[in-house]
């Protein structure tokens, strides 16, 4: 992707930034808030679109903020949002992220990929003792 503009992205929680655990909270995927957190300090806003809502959604929207991650907006487009059963509950996002895509989750140095057009740095494996033996 090639985006001239900051992009607003919406998130999935299970399955995506966690393991799936649901209702419990997974372990963190591999690379999801050091990939979250680059977009988000690159001016992408982030949108937290999950199907956890009361209790559950709170301890989501904790997690990721101990963890670094500050959402623009939470199951709305917009913090401010008045949501009404007269209008669809699709949000307004550029680019949704999701595990249930076509094909499954493709993994958050891939995601990085597309939406930046950069490698990331991944610091290369040290060689053990062992590896002498290879």
């Amino acid at each position: 992707m090639n985006f001239d503009k900051h992009l607003i992205i919406a998130v999935d929680f299970d399955g995506t930034i966690v393991e799936d655990a649901y209702p419990k909270i997974g372990k963190p995927k591999i690379f999801a808030f050091e990939t979250l957190k680059k977009l988000q300090n690159e001016g992408h806003r982030l949108i937290l679109w999950t199907y956890r809502h009361g209790e559950r959604l709170d301890e989501a929207v904790k997690f990721c903020k101990d963890n670094g991650i500050f959402f623009y907006a939470v199951n709305q487009s917009f913090p401010e949002e008045d949501f009404k059963n007269d209008a669809s509950r699709k949000i307004n996002a550029d680019v949704f992220i999701d595990d249930r895509n076509i094909g499954g989750f493709i993994g958050w140095g891939k995601i990085y990929q597309i939406l930046t057009n950069e490698t990331p740095n991944i610091p290369e494996k040290k060689k053990g003792f062992f590896d002498l033996f290879r």
